[in-house]
């Protein structure tokens, strides 16, 4: 039996309890949807092919110096790099979980169990070692059928993210508009 006060059960109705169950399941969607996981993680993957580019750039510019104005051959620069002690051990490849293997870069690309990084000489204009972004955040700055690169060249001496059509080729220091 409820007690009844001033004729007022002290109790919830199904329909109370029906209705707050749905508020909190439509508030739970709508938090879900704006943190997606999957874009976040990708995010995370993405930084560390930032890091590992740069790095990569900072070491082909140091073989650079140290072998008097030669780049790392196109077809072994992950080798050499490693040959010459420019760095120890060649960046592990990260896995790209939102695009398929297609939509990676396909140039000179290393390592070779997990192809993540990609690498380009020109003899004008220096070399440049390019990951493709993967997160939704990056891709968003460029306009289809762009694509959002992250990229480090020689010639600029510096790195950033770019947007290409295609794999990106060394260019003119000064001429590229980088995104961020």
């Amino acid at each position: 039996m409820q007690k009844r006060l001033n004729n007022f059960s002290l109790g919830f109705t199904l329909i109370e309890l029906l209705l707050v169950i749905a508020i909190l399941g439509i508030l739970s969607v709508v938090i879900f949807v704006l943190l997606n996981p999957g874009e976040r993680q990708a995010q995370a993957r993405d930084a560390g092919r930032i890091s590992a580019v740069v790095q990569l750039g900072h070491a082909v510019e140091g073989y650079y110096s140290s072998r008097k104005g030669i780049y790392p051959d196109i077809d072994g620069w992950g080798d050499d790099l490693i040959e010459t002690g420019e760095v120890s051990s060649f960046p592990s490849g990260i896995e790209y979980v939102l695009l398929d293997s297609t939509d990676v870069c396909g140039t000179s690309i290393q390592p070779g169990d997990n192809p993540t990084y990609c690498y380009d000489l020109s003899s004008e204009y220096g070399a440049i070692v390019f990951a493709r972004a993967e997160a939704g955040n990056a891709n968003d700055r460029c306009v289809f059928p762009e694509r959002a690169y992250f990229v480090y060249s020689t010639a600029d001496g510096r790195g950033g993210t770019i947007c290409s059509e295609g794999d990106p080729s060394p260019w003119a220091p000064g001429t590229m508009d980088y995104a961020n």
